[in-house]
């Protein structure tokens, strides 16, 4: 290595001392400082200009009382952790994105696939060791293995084929999949994969998955539908037999807090209507599910739907006459 390349390496380390020097307390003078990193004020001066240029607020006060001070500001800088600090968001952001922390989900994960990138290997078993010695009761989410939601994020985020084992109708088998996004719903994780051996886009719940690994075989990714609205589709509707749609005359947004995301998906028409789209294994239920939401709605499809609402409207109107209830004078008089 030159001498120029020890000198810019010099450089870095000792900017990246000033900034967790900066972190630990709330004011630090000019000496003090040049002190702890062993160079002249005028250096200091020059790192903490180096440091405003990398987007961190660094402010510097006269007189007494006055110093340098990390400030916030309008964007998030890089941060710099130490292995303590390092291990407790490693495993903080593990137990949100397997579902320990409520509606810590997708952005969890996300930050986890940004810190697993820089993670020294000698703290990634301290991680591992730490989140198996942790549970926790949540009624929410299904509970799956962190690893397994980790190495599949990896295997999107590096573009790596992925195997594993799936049930199906018939039998579990191995599936070979590109894996594209994994996305949470209310209660589950599911992997929008395009699957290899079948040569389409597919949809896998996670705490289904079984001997989950990536390959060495990285692809080039290919065009994908939108991650979450296919997903959803593939949860509430086109994984049932029997499919149905309805116009309701509320706002998407007014539905959608009564419905839950995985039982419909909900798509706006205009500022007072919406699509509601489910799928059951007997409409029936979808249809008394709708109508309890209490607005008014029309069928879409399928056609023989509109007979069930007849026949339905029907039933509830022999009920609410009541030819059995008792009339007003058979009832007791009270007190």
């Amino acid at each position: 290595m030159n001498e120029g390349s020890e000198g810019e390496r010099g450089t870095t380390e000792r900017v990246l001392t000033l900034l967790g020097l900066l972190q630990q307390r709330q004011v630090w003078t000019g000496p003090e400082l040049a002190g702890r990193l062993g160079v002249t004020p005028r250096t200091v001066r020059r790192d903490v200009d180096r440091l405003r240029a990398l987007g961190y607020p660094v402010h510097a006060s006269q007189g007494v009382g006055g110093g340098y001070q990390l400030g916030r500001g309008q964007d998030l800088p890089p941060l710099l952790l130490d292995d303590e600090e390092a291990i407790v968001t490693a495993v903080s952001l593990l137990l949100g994105a397997g579902g320990a922390l409520t509606g810590a989900g997708d952005a969890a994960l996300r930050a986890l696939t940004k810190l697993d990138r820089v993670l020294p290997v000698r703290l990634r078993q301290q991680v591992q060791t730490l989140t198996g010695a942790i549970d926790s009761f949540d009624g929410g989410r299904t509970p799956i293995d962190p690893d397994v939601l980790m190495t599949l994020a990896r295997a999107c985020r590096d573009h790596l084929e992925a195997a594993f084992e799936y049930p199906s109708s018939s039998a579990t088998g191995p599936r070979r999949v590109e894996p594209y996004r994994l996305v949470a719903s209310d209660r589950r994780w599911y992997l929008l994969a395009y699957d290899l051996d079948r040569a389409d886009w597919r949809t896998f719940r996670v705490d289904r998955m079984t001997a989950v690994a990536s390959r060495t075989w990285r692809f080039r990714p290919r065009p994908a539908p939108d991650p979450a609205p296919y997903v959803q589709e593939a949860v509430t509707t086109r994984a049932y037999p029997e499919q149905a749609g309805f116009l309701v005359h509320a706002p998407a947004d007014t539905v959608r807090a009564q419905v839950p995301p995985s039982a419909a998906s909900v798509h706006p028409r205009d500022r007072d209507t919406c699509e509601l789209r489910s799928g059951a294994a007997n409409l029936d239920a979808v249809l008394m599910h709708v109508a309890m939401l209490g607005h008014d709605f029309e069928v879409l499809y399928p056609p023989e739907l509109t007979a069930r609402c007849e026949s339905l409207a029907a039933t509830l109107r022999s009920a609410g006459r009541g030819s059995g209830s008792p009339s007003t004078s058979d009832l007791p008089e009270s007190n």
